[in-house]
């Protein structure tokens, strides 16, 4: 019995978890989940420092002539004090001399014989950074499943620290299986096809932060998709496409079988990609996926990225939808959940207006979908949309409906 999308993500929700942890460089930590949350061990700035280049005073000298005798530049550990009637010249990021109360521009006083004249309005503490007023020691700076950004890197070189725990990047092994396929560096007959399904999936699969190998392309035997499966079970997650639906060469599932295949779910009320399969063969997870390579591409993009997400740590495991107005009128058949391709430009999204199961253009001319619920037989222009995108990441740490009436 085929199921819900909402319920097929909750089965990959509850049975795919991160693995394994592993330390890392700060150097290699980009794109890599956080393991555990990480506190600050210095205040930043770690002093009170100026925030300009100009003079160090003191309020009551508004208006006066002070005398300049120091300079003091970042990066010097400088002892000086600041008494009234005197001025200390003092650099960008340089620590404050004690008795400072304010710091004046270069560009607000007037150069006189005996130093430079101050401005009439100082105020208390103007241009100062103070001590701890970005970070304070103690506070939690990155929490565990936060996805390394260069941001990120940004805190922890902030605050020293050389290493991070990090949860293991997933596994994945990718084959497809068909008799009429070959790989885009051998040639074809008039009765074959290239298999474009298993470099789309190794490309999604780098570029969502996978380690990813690639098993090649099985006949429709079961012996040899048991050798490709046999090759594959190492991975955290394996993904294969065809020999899923219900013809007399789709061996997929049977195949599987033979290792101990658990099924989670083996029909989803969608279209296209109905025949969609996951479930579990000891610790590694298997997604089998249809043929076709615009129902293999788009049920990637929302059933295997939720696992690898998943599998990743990351606390933003699920899928977002942007909520936006459709741009044109889209008629669909209804009866299924459908996934429509199509472009979003930042404003709406354009269906795109000429798709079947079987295409490719409709992949590379897109950049998300929407998913239409079951009742719905025609998307009106300007009638809100919940936009999935295919090329950037709105991911959430809360789960949200996906589909739009």
């Amino acid at each position: 019995m085929a199921i819900t999308i909402e319920e097929a993500l909750e089965f990959i929700y509850k049975n795919a978890n991160p693995r394994s942890l592993k330390i890392v460089p700060l150097e290699e930590a980009l794109g890599y989940v956080l393991a555990g949350d990480i506190a600050a061990s210095h205040n930043l700035p770690p002093y009170d420092n100026s925030a300009m280049d100009g003079y160090a005073v003191k309020v009551e000298d508004a208006l006066r002539d002070v005398k300049v005798e120091h300079t003091i530049f970042a990066g010097d550990d400088s002892k000086e004090e600041l008494s009234g009637g005197f001025a200390i010249k003092i650099m960008t990021g340089a620590k404050i001399p004690h008795g400072c109360e304010a710091i004046v521009p270069i560009e607000d006083v007037t150069i006189t014989n005996s130093g430079v004249k101050l401005p009439k309005d100082i105020k208390p503490s103007r241009h100062i950074r103070l001590c701890g007023e970005d970070i304070k020691c103690g506070t939690t700076i990155l929490n565990r499943g936060e996805r390394l950004h260069a941001h990120h890197i940004t805190l922890l070189a902030s605050q020293g620290i050389s290493h991070v725990k990090v949860y293991k990047k997933p596994r994945v092994a990718i084959f497809a299986s068909g008799n009429e396929l070959k790989m885009h560096f051998e040639s074809v007959e008039a009765h074959q096809l290239y298999n474009t399904n298993s470099p789309t999936f190794l490309a999604r699969a780098l570029e969502l932060g996978c380690e990813v190998d690639f098993i090649g392309t099985a006949c429709d035997s079961l012996e040899d998709i048991h050798e490709h499966i046999k090759s594959a079970l190492e991975s955290d997650l394996v993904i294969t496409s065809g020999g899923v639906s219900v013809g007399d060469a789709d061996f997929t599932k049977e195949a599987f079988g033979k290792f101990g295949y658990e099924i989670f779910f083996d029909k989803v009320e969608i279209k296209p990609g109905k025949p969609t399969t996951f479930g579990r063969i000891k610790d590694t997870l298997v997604l089998n996926l249809p043929g076709n390579p615009l129902a293999a591409a788009l049920n990637f993009e929302l059933f295997a990225q939720s696992i690898i997400l998943a599998l990743s740590g990351d606390a933003a495991k699920y899928i977002a939808p942007i909520e936006t107005t459709a741009a044109a009128e889209c008629i669909i058949r209804g009866g299924r959940r459908t996934l429509i391709p199509g472009y979003f430009d930042g404003a709406e999204f354009t269906p795109y207006d000429k798709f079947s199961p079987g295409m490719i253009t409709p992949l590379s001319l897109s950049n998300a979908y929407i998913i239409a619920d079951e009742k719905c037989e025609v998307i009106k222009k300007e009638s809100r949309v919940k936009v999935i995108s295919t090329r950037f990441s709105f991911n959430s740490k809360e789960q949200k409906s996906l589909s739009c009436s």
